[in-house]
């Protein structure tokens, strides 16, 4: 069985991803870039035509500053509930 191959590992469905932006709190059209800067694995990324954040690639190590470090408590990391 020959399956479609990915060039990259895009997460497409936000809602299966870790890490959730809140486009109403996020103020990346202001310029802030936050979650991207304090990410070590640089998966997060700015939407220039919406103005927010987003999950680029879905490779969470769930280390968390991208939500402890949001001005507005507009991330979320999603910790999978063996993690905890």
């Amino acid at each position: 069985m020959n399956l479609p191959i990915r060039e990259h590992t895009i997460a497409f469905n936000p809602s299966s991803v870790p890490v959730t932006v809140d486009a109403e709190k996020c103020i990346a059209h202001k310029g802030c870039t936050v979650c991207v800067d304090v990410c070590p694995l640089d998966v997060l990324a700015i939407d220039l035509s919406r103005g927010t954040a987003y999950m680029k690639f879905d490779e969470c190590w769930y280390c968390m500053p991208c939500e402890k470090d949001c001005p507005t408590g507009a991330v979320h990391v999603d910790i999978p509930y063996l993690l905890r």
